[in-house]
């Protein structure tokens, strides 16, 4: 160690210039090679959210509406009623925007409710005690107790946050006039911006209209299928690079998310049956329902599971990991993976009223694949690989792959039970012309 640093030293600036600059030039070449991936990536994210009604366009029309929503309730706040704080009208239409029209009006009155709380809390206790350092131990004291009440769900920790804005602004605040006016105004701005945070959710690309049960379950389905699909064609070119297997990760890590987004569509389209005001209508007759639905989610948050599990294998590929054999057992798996790709995008088309002529495609896609899998297993017993060693990454992609295999097979036949049931009560009615 010491004898390499007396070298570098005595090489001189000319040597130490020389090596930053090619340090810098091996960092901007990496870059550069790094950029086109990324670049690759936006766009089919991109195209992902051009093609279909899946994550990546509900995420697009969530910001667009928020931002819509927030930059109205800023000009109302500011523009049209000079308020002193203005701020909170565009926090508040952004905090309440959610996916589903329910869960907008839910939150906007939990929120008004933790708000309010958290104003009179203050104000009773700025006005009985004044605006000093006990009262607000007190105030927080206060707000956060009642923060904790169930009732007000992920709002809660509004209370608090409202009181302490509340009473900076008490304090600022020159008399008892002007303190009550500004209390007020905080709660009006509020209002602003839940009304107006609503207003646009219901009215501008409601997310009603694409939530439904079936919805939920093609935007699940069809993330599989687009993280499928990313997967073989590389393994099949032998690509594990280890910033795309990252990636690979990452996008199954937001399966989860998409699977309790399904179990939300379908809690709120059974909860729409019993609520809904139009079947009051006369001549309305009451809407279809499919009872299978609830164990298919079920069944895709398993296969969501095993492909989180699988790009955690693929992400952590040894580099040392080569050979002629290997490369076919990649590009063996990569077509099983491929005819997986093509029964998830069966499920991303799942239609009620098809159901019966979709299965059939179902299981021929089932049947394709259950064969790339006999011929996976058999190829690679026939190989050299260490299947039994549970430091290298072959034996546990044939267990991935066979509980990938299982729960597609699994699947196929809840549909299947699911539309003997709904075709023998008369629930289920074919509208497809075959």
């Amino acid at each position: 160690m010491t004898e390499e640093t007396g070298v570098s030293h005595d090489d001189g600036p000319g040597a130490t210039s020389q090596s930053g600059g090619a340090s810098h030039s091996g960092a901007t070449a990496h870059s550069r090679a790094a950029s086109p991936g990324r670049w690759a990536r936006a766009g089919r994210w991109l195209a992902r959210a051009k093609g279909t009604a899946g994550h990546e366009r509900h995420t697009l029309e969530l910001i667009g509406k928020s931002t819509l929503a927030a930059s109205a309730s800023w000009f109302v706040a500011h523009d049209l009623m000079a308020a002193q704080t203005p701020a909170f009208a565009p926090f508040s239409a952004v905090l309440i925007m959610q996916v589903t029209i329910y869960q907008s009006l839910l939150q906007a009155l939990r929120y008004l409710a933790a708000v309010c709380a958290g104003v009179c809390v203050q104000g009773a206790l700025g006005f009985l005690a004044g605006p000093d350092l006990l009262t607000f131990v007190l105030v927080a004291l206060i707000a956060l107790t009642i923060g904790r009440w169930q009732r007000l769900g992920s709002q809660g920790t509004q209370v608090a946050t409202a009181a302490f804005f509340a009473f900076s602004t008490y304090v600022s605040a020159t008399g008892n006039l002007q303190r009550i006016e500004q209390l007020g105004q905080i709660l009006e701005l509020v209002g602003i911006g839940c009304g107006i945070g609503v207003l646009i959710n219901v009215t501008l690309l409601p997310p009603m209209r694409y939530r439904g049960a079936e919805e939920g379950i093609r935007a699940l389905a069809h993330s599989q299928c687009d993280l499928i699909g990313d997967i073989h064609p590389a393994l099949r070119e032998g690509d594990m690079e280890e910033e795309r297997t990252w990636h690979w990760r990452q996008r199954a890590a937001t399966l989860g998310s998409l699977v309790s987004q399904a179990r939300s569509a379908l809690h709120t389209a059974v909860e729409s049956k019993y609520y809904n005001p139009r079947l009051l209508l006369p001549g309305h007759t009451a809407p279809q329902d499919f009872s299978g639905y609830q164990e298919l989610i079920d069944a895709l948050e398993r296969v969501s599971h095993q492909l989180t599990s699988m790009t955690r294998t693929l992400h952590q590929w040894p580099q040392d990991e080569s050979g002629e054999e290997c490369r076919g057992f990649l590009r063996d798996y990569a077509a099983l993976l491929e005819a997986l790709e093509r029964i998830t995008r069966q499920f991303s088309e799942i239609d009620e009223h098809r159901l019966t002529s979709q299965l059939q495609e179902l299981y021929r896609a089932t049947e394709a694949a259950q064969r790339k899998r006999t011929e996976l297993v058999e190829r690679t017993r026939g190989t050299s690989l260490p299947l039994g060693d549970p430091s290298r990454p072959y034996g546990i992609l044939l267990a991935e792959a066979t509980r990938l295999m299982d729960e597609a097979q699994h699947t196929c036949d809840i549909l299947q039970h699911s539309v003997r049931e709904a075709a023998e009560s008369g629930e289920l009615r074919e509208r497809a012309v075959r």
